[in-house]
């Protein structure tokens, strides 16, 4: 990904973006879609610790999911009947072209029909099959080593890693995400995520109930 952002694209109030991610899919309805892709794509961000928990602790406003960057053409491929949109610093370019798609990370998945966005794709560092931290490239991991698995199949990212992004500019809704999953990991789990907010965010907060 370049540094600046190229011209251009929208930029959406709350309330609009609001009311165009109402419809958002869940989990299960991407899994279904994206069944036999090669790609190692997986659920993230909030819906990924619920995946975790095995049940929904609270409402999601959308749906993310990761995939290296590579691999998102394949993506891409199993929704023909949708839009993919960029989005960057606020702003949205609608149907983004290569030179946009360089410039960013994340993709919405919008229906062109009703303008509602579906679901969320980030487009992620790799080398291979090797995941790299976009906050910290000395941090890298194989896929396999990232992504769990729910009873069904459906995979989503490790808690460590949903929470090692969270962490950067907790939210109310991060905070309570992480006092929520932080009784479910065992100890290899909470000293990975100390490890590793160590070294991404030092002094964190978080470090403190990590240690309990």
């Amino acid at each position: 990904m370049i540094e600046s952002l190229p011209p251009g694209g929208t930029v959406l109030g709350a309330d609009d973006l609001d009311a165009r991610w109402a419809d958002a899919w869940r989990p299960e309805q991407v899994a279904e879609r994206l069944d036999g892709v090669g790609a190692p794509w997986c659920i993230a961000a909030g819906w990924a610790l619920d995946l975790f928990r095995g049940e929904q602790s609270r409402p999601h406003g959308d749906l993310e999911i990761a995939v290296p960057a590579a691999g998102f053409p394949e993506i891409r491929h199993r929704f023909p009947e949708c839009a993919f949109d960029a989005v960057g610093s606020g702003r949205v370019w609608a149907g983004a072209g290569a030179d946009v798609l360089a410039a960013t990370h994340q993709t919405w998945v919008r229906d062109p029909g009703s303008g509602q966005f579906l679901f969320d794709v980030f487009r992620e560092p790799h080398e291979g099959g090797m995941w790299i931290c976009r906050r910290d490239e000395g941090l890298r991991l194989p896929y396999d080593a990232i992504v769990g698995r729910t009873a069904d199949g459906i995979p989503y990212l490790v808690p460590e890693l949903v929470l090692l992004f969270k962490a950067k500019a907790a939210r109310p809704k991060d905070l309570v995400d992480f006092d929520g999953v932080l009784p479910l990991l065992g100890r290899a789990r909470r000293d990975v995520l100390g490890g590793w907010l160590r070294r991404v965010h030092p002094g964190h907060p978080w470090l403190a109930k990590l240690a309990d």
